[in-house]
C-alpha cells in the first residue's frame, strides 16, 4: 500500500520513524454528468474572475478572504514556517480507556507501518504496551496543512490510528430530542429486550452493500441493452400504528428469519397479558340478570330449607307421649317460629297470584 505521510511516533524521548497508509477505501460507484441533449460530458474550468481566463492548477495559490471580501495570500512556504511541532511527528499526549473517547469525533483511519529495520523494536515495543495497559494513545499530529487529533490503537498486530475531531467541532444535540412527554411501558420495552434477543450478533463480514450491487448490475443491464424489472417496494414501511403489534410481529419474523419456531398465542409464560375492558352497556344488563338468577336461586334454597323443618315437627308431636308433653310444646313453638317468615312471604304471593 502506498503511504500518504512519512513522519515519527514521539513516544516520550523514543522517536519511532513510520509510515501513514490509508486503511480504507470508498467503493462507491461514481457518476459524470452529462449534456442530456447529445450526451457530452460536463466539465468544470477554472476561471480567473478578473480576466476570464482559465488557469492551470500550476497557477493556482491559496489566500484567506477577509470579512471584507479582500483577499490575504498564504504560500506553502508561509504555512511551513510555521513553529509547529507536530508537522512531521505523532506526539502521543496521554494514554486513555477507549470507552472515554466519544465515537463522534470518530473520522479517517490509517495504518502506522513501521519504516525501516530500525523502527521495528520500538514499533512493537509500543504496540505491545498499548495491548497490555488495554487503553488507547490520544495523539496530536498535522497533515494537509492543519493540525489535528488522533487516537492510536492496536488492531491484530498493526498500530491504526484513527483521526479524531476537536472537542469544539462536535455539535451540540440541543433541539434534536422529541420534544413531546412520552411514557414507555414495561411490556414495551420487554418486547423491544425480545426482539433485540432474536436478532443477536451478526457477522460484521456478513454485511455487504446491496444497493452498490444492484447499480452495477444497471450499468451492467444498460450497457448490454437489456431492461431491469423494476424491484418491488417494500410494503412493511409507512406509519406505525400500533407499536405493540409491530414488536411482536418483529420478533415473530425475526425468529422466522433465524430458522426458529415462533411462539403461538399462550406459548411463552413471558407474554404480556392483555388488558380486557368491560363494556358499559353490556355491564348493566349483565349484572342485573346474575342478581336476578342469584335472587331465584336464595329462594328456592330457602324454600327447600324451610320444608323439611316443618315435617319432622308435626312427625315429633304425633309420636310423643304426655310424660314429654313440656319438650313437645317447645319443639312446636320453635317450628312455629323458624316458619314464621317463610309464611309472611308466601302471603303476599297468593294474594298477587289472586
Amino acid at each position: 500500500m502506498r503511504s500518504i505521510w512519512n513522519g515519527a511516533i514521539s513516544f516520550g524521548l523514543v522517536s519511532i520513524p513510520i509510515k501513514l497508509v490509508n486503511a480504507t477505501e470508498n467503493h462507491s460507484v461514481s457518476f459524470r454528468q452529462i449534456h442530456l441533449a447529445d450526451g457530452g460530458r460536463i466539465r468544470y474550468r477554472k476561471v480567473c474572475e478578473i480576466d476570464e481566463q482559465e488557469v492551470t492548477a500550476a497557477d493556482i495559490g491559496k489566500a484567506y478572504e477577509d470579512a471584507d471580501g479582500s483577499m490575504i495570500p498564504i504560500t506553502d512556504e508561509d504555512l511551513s514556517s510555521l513553529p509547529l511541532p507536530t508537522a512531521k511527528t505523532i506526539e502521543i499526549v496521554a494514554f486513555v480507556p477507549a470507552a472515554s473517547i466519544d465515537p463522534l469525533q470518530m473520522d479517517a483511519a490509517y495504518y502506522l507501518s513501521a519504516n525501516g529495520v530500525p523502527a521495528a523494536k520500538p514499533y512493537t515495543l509500543l504496540r505491545e504496551a498499548l495491548k497490555r495497559s488495554q487503553k488507547v494513545a490520544v495523539a496530536k499530529y498535522a497533515l494537509r496543512g492543519r493540525e489535528r487529533l488522533g487516537m492510536l490503537r492496536v488492531v491484530d498486530d498493526v498500530i491504526a490510528m484513527h483521526g479524531l475531531l476537536w472537542p469544539d467541532e462536535i455539535r451540540s444535540p440541543e433541539g434534536v430530542a422529541p420534544q413531546a412527554e412520552v411514557t414507555v411501558r414495561d411490556v414495551e420495552l420487554d418486547l423491544a429486550d425480545a426482539l433485540m434477543a432474536t436478532l443477536g450478533e451478526v457477522d460484521m463480514e456478513s454485511l455487504h452493500d446491496d444497493y452498490r450491487e444492484a447499480v452495477e448490475e444497471l450499468i451492467a443491464a444498460k450497457a448490454d441493452g437489456r431492461t431491469l424489472e423494476p424491484a418491488e417496494a417494500d410494503a412493511s414501511g409507512g406509519k406505525v400504528i400500533d407499536l405493540i403489534a409491530a414488536l411482536e410481529n418483529s420478533v415473530r419474523a425475526a425468529k422466522e428469519a433465524r430458522g426458529e419456531e415462533p411462539e403461538t398465542a399462550g406459548e411463552s409464560a413471558d407474554a404480556p397479558v392483555a388488558e380486557v375492558t368491560s363494556l358499559t352497556g353490556r355491564k348493566k344488563s349483565g349484572g342485573t340478570g346474575a342478581k336476578k338468577k342469584a335472587t331465584a336461586s336464595t329462594k328456592k334454597t330457602a324454600a327447600k330449607k324451610s320444608t323439611p323443618s316443618r315435617a319432622p315437627a308435626k312427625k315429633t308431636a304425633a309420636r310423643s307421649t304426655a310424660k314429654s308433653s313440656a319438650k313437645t310444646t317447645a319443639k312446636k313453638t320453635t317450628a312455629k317460629s323458624d316458619t314464621k317468615p317463610t309464611t309472611k312471604k308466601a302471603a303476599p304471593r297468593k294474594r298477587a297470584s289472586a
